[in-house]
């Protein structure tokens, strides 16, 4: 993703990330690509934006709350304009088949389990949207590209999403419990794995718990920061791209072993093959577990089963060396309107409708996470979680981390057959030796489709 500054929750210096504009813009509505509101009212009533407008959105640990404020103005503003939502946790399999046959939504916003940006756009499902985005402005005249937080992804210098949420994965505890046992907060593997060690000590636990029916959150919480900080943003567009060598390279191969480590030490806790991801986060509530990899996403999510005591923590997951900086890989959720749109005009309108700093306020408040619009102060904001604030105080510390950027997402057809291997990795049932030579033969056939 590409150059990141994670403003959660105050204006910080925008020149300390090369290519980041500053906008401290009052909070505006963004226009309407042919004019201004006035105008796209006009085209409105003209019936110019009109028509029914299918959306696709999932609903994980964000909930929908923010998404039904918006549609409900967004109908407001374009009254001949009528939504059809297809919305929920598994909207993304109940969706598969129309994609498939040529009869998507207009408009899908690209999250969730069975969702792949990336496996869209080499299958032709996605409008190219590099030359109508750069027409998109903001109300002081900005263009929206160049008020995003991280740009979108890139596929040969082509655009075809708009990144609507910017996520970061990383490492969480219960800040309340290792204050109250003394339990050190790691800053680097060495440290990670002797915290690890003092808990299994003292509380009989496996301390890590991940999804092991969802594998790809450790890959993308655990393994991206690690290729980062190992090999910087070059080794991590390399195994993300199936670039031939990259997952036989002797840092993926010293990452994995450090993987194997964390087995062999029976820090991983044993079940998690059986887990799915509500499952392995009720765990981690419970102190059944006290490290997991998870998004922003995840307070929100489990929000009605956090125990009264329990704080929560963050930290960038801590799999770098010692002395080296934490990193940090932002995840970015995009929107993206149908190559066979029915109602491409519509699509549009709502797209551009929905990226201002209004709005991202507002999902800052719904949600507990930011959207990827810059030049939006949080700091005054009685309802932005105080874990962000923690996270934002170190993700903006240099000394102690470093942000670094991918492509885009990996494919689906690369990301399957690796989480599957990772999986018997973490189960001990393949050496990391095994694990890289599997994963070069997957990245092998990757290229040669």
């Amino acid at each position: 993703m590409i150059l990141f500054l994670l403003v959660f929750i105050a204006a910080c210096a925008p020149d300390e990330v090369p290519g980041e504009e500053n906008n401290s813009t009052e909070d505006e509505e963004s226009g309407e690509t042919e004019g201004t509101d006035e105008e796209n009212n006009d085209q409105a009533n003209d019936g110019e934006i009109s028509g029914e407008l299918e959306i696709q959105y999932f609903v994980g640990g964000y909930g929908d709350s923010w998404w039904k404020e918006v549609i409900a103005d967004f109908e407001e503003e374009y009254p001949d304009v009528e939504i059809v939502e297809h919305a929920g946790p598994n909207i993304n399999e109940e969706m598969r088949s129309r994609w498939v046959s040529g009869n998507p939504p207009d408009v899908v916003y690209i999250d969730g389990a069975g969702s792949s940006e990336t496996q869209m756009v080499e299958d032709g499902q996605l409008m190219n949207l590099s030359e109508w985005a750069k027409e998109i402005e903001l109300e002081d005249g900005s263009p929206l590209l160049d008020n995003f937080i991280a740009e979108p992804a890139s596929y040969d210098g082509d655009l075809y999403s708009l990144p609507l949420v910017f996520d970061t994965w990383g490492t969480w505890y219960d800040m309340a419990w290792f204050d109250q046992e003394g339990y050190e907060v790691p800053k680097d593997f060495e440290s990670f794995m002797s915290t690890m060690g003092d808990i299994q000590d003292n509380e009989g636990i496996a301390p890590f718990v991940t999804t092991g029916q969802h594998p790809y959150y450790f890959l993308r919480g655990m393994l991206y920061p690690a290729f980062a900080a190992y090999g910087g943003s070059d080794l991590l567009a390399d195994v993300i791209t199936g670039e031939e060598g990259a997952w036989t390279s002797d840092e993926v191969l010293a990452i994995m072993q450090n993987v194997q480590q964390m087995h062999e030490e029976g820090y991983i806790d044993s079940g998690f093959g059986a887990l799915n991801h509500t499952q392995s986060q009720m765990n981690f509530l419970l102190h059944d577990n006290a490290f997991i990899p998870v998004g922003f996403w995840l307070p929100n999510e489990m929000a009605g089963d956090v125990p009264e005591d329990f704080q929560f923590g963050f930290i960038p997951s801590p799999m770098n060396e010692a002395g080296e900086p934490m990193a940090i890989v932002p995840d970015l959720r995009p929107l993206a309107i149908a190559e066979e749109a029915e109602n491409p005009e519509a699509a549009k309108a709502f797209v551009d409708f929905v990226f201002t700093r209004e709005y991202a306020r507002s999902f800052s408040e719904h949600t507990g996470a930011i959207m990827n619009v810059a030049g939006v102060d949080l700091s005054e904001n009685e309802n932005v979680p105080e874990y962000l604030i923690e996270a934002n105080a170190m993700i903006n510390d240099p000394e102690q981390v470093q942000i670094y950027h991918k492509p885009h997402p990996m494919s689906a057809d690369l990301e399957t057959p690796i989480s599957d291997a990772l999986v018997s990795l973490m189960l001990g049932n393949m050496t990391a030796e095994e694990f890289v030579e599997k994963a070069e033969e997957a990245a092998e056939n990757y290229r040669n489709e």
